[in-house]
């Protein structure tokens, strides 16, 4: 069976890149760089695999898991991200994504991603080992997340919710956790 894979990502220098890459593959690929686009094309053609940023510039690509599950079931979705938080991959997960993988990554990896069995997310969070080894930024980072997912990507509901000031939110937001 032939792939054809959509691309879903607003950077459309790190899309286009993407498609030559797949090309190369001999794999047929379809660029789209917002929901619209994405919603067109995932009504008007069969996609074998998609491909979702999660920040779609001031869209969350959350927001279009269960629409592109509705119009793709059959198609294996990824969602990759700049900014992977635990909050966020299980959210997908919960909401159809088949697998979840944080840029910056490559055509071979989202090749493998797209191969692999579903996640299993059925671990409790609280528990598991990593939350014990994380850095204060990084758990930090996790729960402006956790929060953010609870208000919808709404970052003022979530500023006021953190008791924090909207463009220090935005500003944490823009930075990526650094350790564990």
């Amino acid at each position: 069976m032939n792939r054809f894979i959509l691309i879903v990502d607003d950077d459309e220098i790190f899309a286009t890149t993407l498609a030559r890459s797949f090309a190369l593959k001999q794999i047929q690929t379809c660029v789209a760089l917002n929901k619209e686009q994405t919603l067109l094309a995932a009504g008007q053609q069969q996609f074998t695999d998609i491909t979702l940023d999660l920040n779609l510039g001031e869209q969350s690509g959350l927001q279009l898991i269960t629409q592109l599950r509705k119009l793709q079931p059959q198609a294996n979705l990824l969602v990759l991200t700049g900014y992977a938080s635990i909050a966020t991959t299980v959210q997908a997960i919960k909401l159809g994504a088949d697998n979840y993988l944080a840029k910056p990554v490559d055509s071979a990896a989202i090749l493998r991603a797209l191969d692999e069995d579903v996640l299993d997310f059925n671990v409790n969070e609280t528990d598991s080992a990593e939350f014990q080894t994380m850095s204060v930024s990084r758990l930090e980072w996790e729960h402006i997340q956790r929060v953010l997912n609870e208000h919808d990507g709404n970052v003022s509901a979530t500023a006021r919710a953190l008791n924090m000031h909207r463009r220090t939110l935005q500003r944490k937001l823009t930075k990526k956790p650094v350790g564990r």
